[in-house]
């Protein structure tokens, strides 16, 4: 008997086929009884009818937990209220393993309480949705690069030095010498653009925030990419552009799973290309005149963020922050060195930045001048210098995080929903 995952169920309507799974829920009316099962890529209604099957397959199903795990056996029918629009009537029923008590029952439960059992919670159907989504996302976004001739070159996950900054680095022995979890490849992706002119890396990466809010995790994931002979306009082109790619992606290939979350799709619907582009100085003017007491030269929090793109329906470039609260790497307007060749891009609905990306310095004088003013070690630079020794060109790159990424397209409270196994401040069980 030919096995079908759920999803498939309508290309095999009137057959019988086998679907292996576990039992999500199931409910009663005597002689007949209604057995949810899940499989990963979906629910089925299996009808069990008492008159249909041998008294022993009856019984059988009558000891069935909560997540036991099974094959059902049966015709698939057309059922429209049904999820999905198909059910089967199962003729043949085999239990592979009876499960213990389920803790996640189907009630309400309490956030603490299902992050301790995460590697649990993931098995219900909104949970099911959200990592569908997010592996959906990620295939959207490495299509993307492959099209635009892209090379996946992946960076080192072990580092010796720091790129964003000291204070937030996860530090390690290596076999003796100091070395750190990476915040970032792009360091490394400057000298793979240098060889191979467009590239791509996408991995985890780790920060050590003393950050406990709903958009931070200790450990997430980042596609950056890297683009020889990219200036800044160039750069904002290609990231608006691929994110209206993934954003149709997600809603030409997600509709079941964005129905599960109750995504209001308006909102995603309207997200066209081109984006508003505002000056880091345009920014804090919205600020002061929404009554926010800020001063020019600060970097914006979670609620400036907020603020800033709410007053658009389409995520907005933030372009030209103050060059000190930049990193050292970032290439000063040749205009007013006061601001950097830099941009953040802001998610509409609250969401904050996803990106966060800009041209970099590629005069050797001024990247040592840089090094030197964040004091910084230059001996841990010098490879890096190196690629400004030997044909140094115009280069520019960004970073996009995957989980705040996730977050804003199913729209989700809170980023721990967005990965399998959040990582957050002082918690990291499961």
């Amino acid at each position: 008997m030919q096995t079908v995952l759920i999803k498939n169920l309508g290309k095999f309507a009137g057959q019988e086929v086998t679907v292996k799974g576990w039992l999500y829920n199931v409910r009663s009316s005597g002689k007949i009884m209604f057995l949810m099962v899940r499989d990963g890529s979906g629910l089925l209604q299996g009808v069990l009818a008492k008159k249909d099957v041998p008294e022993t397959v009856f019984e059988q199903a009558k000891q069935l937990t909560q997540e036991s795990s099974l094959a059902i056996t049966g015709t698939v029918q057309e059922e429209p209220r049904a999820q999905g629009g198909y059910e089967m009537h199962i003729t043949h029923l085999e239990i592979v393993a009876t499960a213990e008590e389920y803790p996640i029952t189907h009630k309400e439960h309490g956030v603490d309480f299902l992050a301790e059992r995460r590697h649990l919670w993931i098995r219900t159907p909104r949970q099911n949705a959200i990592l569908r989504i997010r592996s959906e996302i990620e295939h959207a976004f490495r299509d993307f690069f492959y099209q635009q001739d892209f090379v996946l070159a992946d960076a080192p996950i072990i580092t010796p030095a720091a790129c964003e900054g000291t204070t937030t680095l996860f530090e390690l022995d290596y076999h003796g010498e100091k070395a750190f979890l990476s915040q970032s490849g792009q360091l490394y992706n400057e000298a793979n653009a240098m060889a191979l002119g467009r590239i791509y890396c996408f991995g985890p990466t780790f920060r050590a925030e003393k950050s406990k809010t709903r958009r931070h995790l200790m450990e997430f994931w980042m596609i950056e990419a890297e683009m020889a002979y990219f200036e800044l306009d160039d750069n904002m082109a290609l990231q608006e552009e691929m994110v209206c790619y993934v954003v149709q992606r997600v809603l030409e290939r997600c509709q079941r799973e964005l129905k599960v979350l109750g995504r209001d799709l308006s909102k995603l619907e309207a997200i066209k290309m081109p984006f508003p582009r505002i000056s880091y100085t345009e920014a804090v003017e919205i600020l002061k005149k929404a009554g926010e007491p800020f001063v020019w030269g600060d970097d914006f929090g979670a609620p400036h963020e907020t603020i800033i793109s709410s007053q658009f329906d389409a995520p907005v470039f933030v372009h030209r922050y103050p060059t000190e609260i930049k990193a050292f790497y970032m290439k000063p307007d040749p205009n007013d060195p006061k601001v950097v060749l830099g941009a953040d891009l802001l998610a509409p609905e609250g969401y904050g930045e996803v990106i966060g990306g800009g041209q970099r310095i590629d005069d050797l004088k001024l990247l040592e001048q840089r090094i030197a003013e964040h004091k910084l070690p230059q001996e841990a630079f010098e490879w890096y210098l190196d690629l400004r020794r030997y044909g140094s060109v115009p280069h520019s790159g960004f970073g996009l995080g995957i989980e705040r990424t996730v977050a804003w397209l199913c729209g989700l409270d809170h980023i721990r929903e967005t990965i399998p196994f959040p990582r957050m401040l002082h918690k990291m069980y499961p």
